[in-house]
């Protein structure tokens, strides 16, 4: 093995993955400029584009997720887990790292199993408050555990765990300051209340269709809107409103500059993924949080509990969203009170130097001083 810091990061599958993976790459980066980073991620899975436009490197593992139902699936899935496990020992010999890092997702498994097969120190970055099967597994072998939540000693060695919070992207804080830019960016009023409305890139069907079913309760609210519909539903919605006067809402596919569109909003409504909450307490946004009932374990409505819990989220179920998402949204936004407490208390839960604490532990574990 050579001097030079060599990291390997696997994990992947949606942005809440890919997005704190890029953010620690980077803080590495900055602190050891002179270093190699290689990416695991899923083969036709979102990190294959997003990795490399981030500037690194990235290799692809044929592995999927495991059927939720009795099928033919679980002979595919056997196969290409065999068959990434494989791999997985092929990359990590070739590319012989001095540490990796799991991040969550399909390749994480192969990846960390075989990286302390090989005794090369492993960590694992455990986003939600509800710990998976597969990083319960490889908590066995790792040599440290990242946490966002607190009690997460329920899942894992308590000698372990260091509590960092989730990396989130570092232009956000940057846009704190530009709510004019925002304002003119998203063509939306000063003085008026602005919703901000997402689903994460793909979408969130059930947000949309919400949101669609009540929109003449927003088109006469004295509110804007800005309306994240995802990649999957932009053109439904568009051909759905097409008649429509939008003339206070406005619809993107994607948002580009996140950090304008929470910097001029007055209240998020989102799903309950872990990324998107660290970046709603980060940024002291109060929110509407619907969790995803199409996540493993149920962990989406047990992120959201532990901000309610503490009175810096309100939550609306998935199957209660139709007939009170708009509703509550409406009454929430022209509550000065609650919408102070919820970002006080979301401030409270904020962790703005998770990935630089986490790149620390990485070169400490390699016995780098940073």
């Amino acid at each position: 093995m050579t001097d030079r810091l060599k990291i390997m990061i696997s994990g992947g599958g949606t942005g809440g993955h890919i997005f704190p993976a890029i953010s620690i790459a980077n803080e590495i980066k900055s602190k050891v400029p002179h270093c190699d980073i290689l990416f695991v991620g899923a083969e036709n899975r979102m990190e294959m584009d997003r990795v490399p436009a981030a500037g690194y490197k990235i290799e692809g593992l044929p592995v999927v997720g495991f059927p939720r139902k009795p099928s033919l699936k679980m002979f595919t899935f056997v196969f290409k887990l065999w068959k990434s496990m494989s791999r997985a020992r092929k990359i990590v010999t070739q590319f012989n790292p001095h540490v990796v890092v799991g991040v969550g997702g399909y390749a994480s498994g192969p990846v960390l199993r075989m990286a302390s097969k090989l005794n090369i120190p492993t960590l694992i970055q455990e986003q939600n408050s509800y710990a998976g099967i597969t990083n319960r597994i490889l908590a066995k072998k790792a040599s440290k555990i990242c946490v966002a939540y607190d009690n997460m000693s329920r899942y894992f060695p308590a000698n372990k765990i260091v509590l960092t919070g989730n990396p989130v992207r570092k232009d956000l804080l940057e846009s704190n300051n530009k709510t004019d830019e925002a304002f003119s960016f998203y063509n939306l009023q000063p003085g008026k209340k602005v919703l901000l409305v997402v689903g994460g890139s793909l979408g969130a069907r059930t947000i949309n269709s919400s949101i669609l079913r009540n929109i003449d309760m927003l088109l006469k609210s004295n509110i804007q809107v800005i309306w994240q519909t995802g990649s999957f539903y932009f053109d439904s919605v568009i051909e759905s409103t097409k008649n429509i006067d939008l003339s206070n809402i406005h619809i993107h596919k994607f948002i580009s500059r996140m950090g304008l569109a929470y910097a001029v909003s007055d209240l998020v409504v989102s799903r309950a993924g872990a990324g998107t909450i660290s970046e709603i307490c980060l940024m002291q946004k109060p929110s509407i949080l619907v969790p995803s009932p199409n996540v493993a374990e149920d962990h989406q409505t047990k992120n959201a509990m532990a901000l309610v819990n503490k009175n810096a989220a309100v939550m609306v179920s998935d199957a209660q969203a139709p007939d009170e998402l708009v509703k509550t949204a409406l009454e929430l936004i022209f509550d000065e009170k609650h919408l102070s407490a919820l970002s006080e208390n979301a401030n409270l839960l904020a962790k703005p130097n998770a990935a630089s604490d986490i790149a620390d532990l990485i070169l400490q574990m390699k016995k780098i001083n940073a």
